[in-house]
């Protein structure tokens, strides 16, 4: 009995692992929001907004007040003795701000505030188009294993072609070899395209936790002559112009914490003294004034005032290079999408044309294997150009992308995939 149920577990188990791994196609947009429901980064992002609004909270707390006890004549000589003729006073302090210091100190924790919220923001887009750039990545590794295949595919054939050639006396037999030696490195080639294809389906999905050999990405972003979009920015990411708008909405409210702290506070207070020897009792009462204009606070407001004037000068140095920068990218990307289109419009059919009809010569013996050799090698070059101008183009759109805020989380996510 123990044999048979052992015998059906091991059966079970093994039909279990020869069922073939089910694909999961997955879209771009599925990849940026599984790898922003699993980042570790936007999570802290997520905690510092917390943090901030705990610090909101605080900020609106007033002052504490405080009590104190005094006691006079407690232990004395002659009639003193101890506490003959003691008092003792109690006081209740409580601290009254002027200038609008609780106001100021709510202002700057809400506009610390909303630099945590931005930071989240634009650290959203970064993962973004880490993920959009991981997923192009595969999307090349692909299509560098298709053309690799094909390459083995081709070298297989003219091996044959040139094996019946030699085995017919028509060639010699270092012929045959180079074509072996041909094949082998087009396996090669195969093997390393593979393995990079792999790798770049891993690192795809450990931006989410999943699981690289089950992945699949949509085929349309490179494939196909005429799918290549470049975006036509008007103005950079929201996401950036907020986070430099909160940035300066803070040091805004700096300048007016500092105001604040110029000045002076009152300290109102109020109590009962108990007079020992006629057992009386006296109310106390008092303000404490600090004394000092409001010049003791007067550097740091200059500084704040001057931290502010810096980040408006900043931020509008960056908006400008930025757009500077998408210029040039917008220049980059339309190049290279025409290159790639032209390599696969025009250059590769006539190479591949080319080919053919040298491999129809040879099989007549109108051309040697070494004109058969220059034809297919013509081919690896064009592949090899088309696979520079898509790479060139990732590299290009991938930061057009970014920049202009195309998968910014608070907006529509759209995509051309």
């Amino acid at each position: 009995m123990h044999f048979i149920l052992r015998a059906a577990t091991l059966a079970a188990a093994l039909a279990f692992a020869s069922q073939p791994v089910v694909a999961e196609p997955v879209t771009l947009e599925q990849a940026i929001r599984r790898a922003s429901e699993a980042a570790p980064m936007l999570l802290a992002g997520d905690a510092a907004v917390a943090a901030a609004r705990a610090g909101a909270r605080q900020a609106d707390i007033r002052p504490s007040p405080s009590l104190s006890v005094e006691g006079e004549n407690l232990i004395g000589t002659g009639p003193f003795g101890v506490l003959a003729e003691s008092e003792i006073s109690v006081t209740y302090s409580q601290p009254y701000e002027r200038g609008g210091k609780r106001e100021a100190r709510v202002g700057f924790a809400e506009a610390d505030i909303g630099v945590a919220q931005a930071g989240t923001r634009v650290a959203r887009l970064e993962l973004a188009a880490a993920v959009q750039r991981a997923y192009i990545d595969v999307q090349i590794a692909e299509a560098n294993v298709r053309i690799s295949r094909d390459r083995l595919s081709t070298e297989t054939e003219m091996q044959t072609e040139a094996v019946r050639r030699v085995r017919a006396y028509r060639d010699p037999l270092f012929v045959e070899t180079r074509a072996e030696a041909r094949v082998a490195q087009a396996r090669l080639g195969l093997d390393e395209a593979l393995a990079r294809q792999a790798s770049a389906r891993t690192l795809l999905a450990s931006y989410w936790g999943g699981q690289g050999d089950v992945i699949e990405v949509s085929e349309g972003l490179i494939l196909s002559v005429g799918i290549l979009e470049v975006a036509d920015p008007s103005e950079i990411a929201a996401a950036d112009l907020a986070l430099r708008d909160a940035e300066i909405a803070r040091a805004r409210a700096a300048v007016v914490v500092e105001q604040s702290l110029g000045v002076q506070d009152y300290t109102l207070s109020g109590g009962a003294r108990y007079l020992r020897g006629p057992d009386d009792v006296a109310l106390l009462a008092g303000v404490t004034i600090p004394l000092g204009g409001n010049a003791r606070n007067q550097g740091n407001v200059e500084r704040a005032q001057a931290q502010r004037q810096q980040l408006e000068w900043a931020a509008e140095a960056d908006r400008l290079e930025r757009l500077r920068t998408l210029a040039s990218l917008r220049a980059d990307a339309d190049a290279a999408r025409g290159r790639a289109e032209a390599i696969m419009a025009q250059v590769y059919p006539r190479a591949t044309e080319t080919l053919a009809q040298v491999r129809e010569g040879y099989n007549r013996g109108g051309f040697t294997f070494r004109d058969v050799q220059d034809a297919a090698d013509a081919i690896l070059e064009v592949q090899d150009q088309w696979l520079e101008a898509i790479i060139r183009h990732r590299d290009a759109q991938t930061e057009i992308d970014r920049l202009t805020g195309r998968f910014d989380a608070a907006a529509p996510m759209e995509t051309n995939l």
